[in-house]
């Protein structure tokens, strides 16, 4: 089997990251050139028995302190800000993207379409659109990583951790699980399936349920009695969800806390921990009663509630 010396540059970060790492290795060996070659040059030249000139040479010290000082730093400050840029454009999703949901679980990986589409240890993705992936684990310590996309990214339990790419080839690309899960963890592994739009289109309408992620949220949060107390003309005060979603909630205490997925996970599972101001603590915990997918239903469909002000904004 032929083994790739250069992997695949599949997605917008790959050459970015590609070029750090090239500009590191021709560095790394640019200094190794200054190091080792004069020294096995004076190893050579000042060897014993050979007839050199060992007499001290008088030279300026301070003038070579200063520039194997100074000329290091600005080449070191250089690449910091360099790897620094590429740091924050992977770590930072673009507003405006496809999101999908991951969960990972020994030993496997299930992801969730908002269409509804489900997956297991593989992702269908048009080229060419930015896709901002939600990733969270069920049991243990995971890590997402697709080499050709130059992405990788620990997914922990009882958080959610968000990863992105845009895919620039159709083709097929592999996922690992990058961190040690398990006496399985070398098999938990999939592929991400870059196709053309419309290919894309067609293969979602052909394996689309019957809900999408925000319709089965709907109905998850009415099932669970959710509605009687934050929605409509509900006897119970509670705080409102109509446009909270990434809005900043204040608490008792004084603080605020912005409302995005993981604060509203924590609100469904641990809802004393983050008391809205002027409410009182009535919510009961849902830990133990929805899962993880379920979690991901009911966050899509209070992010979809629209954009009117909370109450306590108004």
């Amino acid at each position: 089997m032929r083994v790739p010396f250069f992997l695949d540059q599949a997605s917008t970060l790959a050459p970015r990251v590609d070029a750090l790492y090239y500009g590191l290795v021709a560095l790394t060996a640019i200094m190794m050139g200054i190091i080792f070659l004069p020294m096995f040059y004076f190893l050579y030249k000042y060897r014993r028995g050979n007839k050199a000139d060992r007499r001290p040479i008088r030279i300026p010290t301070w003038k070579i302190e200063m520039t194997w000082t100074v000329i290091p730093l600005f080449i070191v400050i250089g690449f910091y800000c360099w790897g620094s840029s590429v740091y924050f454009e992977i770590e930072r999703p673009p507003a405006k993207a496809m999101e999908i949901n991951i969960i990972g679980k020994q030993w496997m990986w299930k992801l969730q379409h908002a269409e509804g589409n489900r997956e297991i240890n593989q992702l269908h993705v048009p080229v060419g659109e930015t896709v901002r992936l939600t990733l969270t684990s069920q049991d243990v310590i995971h890590d997402f990583a697709v080499p050709a996309f130059r992405i990788k990214q620990d997914v922990l339990p009882g958080r959610y951790v968000v990863e992105w790419f845009k895919a620039t080839k159709e083709g097929t690309y592999h996922i690992f699980c990058n961190e040690y899960c398990g006496v399985s963890h070398a098999s938990m592994i999939g592929e991400v399936i870059v196709m053309s739009p419309a290919a894309y289109q067609d293969w979602l309408a052909r394996g689309q349920p019957e809900e999408t992620l925000v319709q089965s949220g709907e109905r998850l949060f009415r099932e669970l009695g959710c509605s009687g107390c934050h929605m409509g003309n509900s006897q119970i005060r509670a705080p409102r969800l109509e446009g909270v979603f990434g809005k900043p909630v204040p608490l008792q205490g004084g603080q605020f806390v912005v409302a995005d997925e993981k604060y509203i996970r924590d609100s469904i599972l641990l809802p004393q921990s983050q008391i809205v101001y002027g409410y009182a603590p009535l919510m009961p915990t849902y830990a133990g009663h929805v899962t993880e997918e379920e979690l991901f239903q009911l966050i899509a469909y209070i992010k979809g509630l629209g954009n009117k002000q909370p109450e306590y904004m108004k």
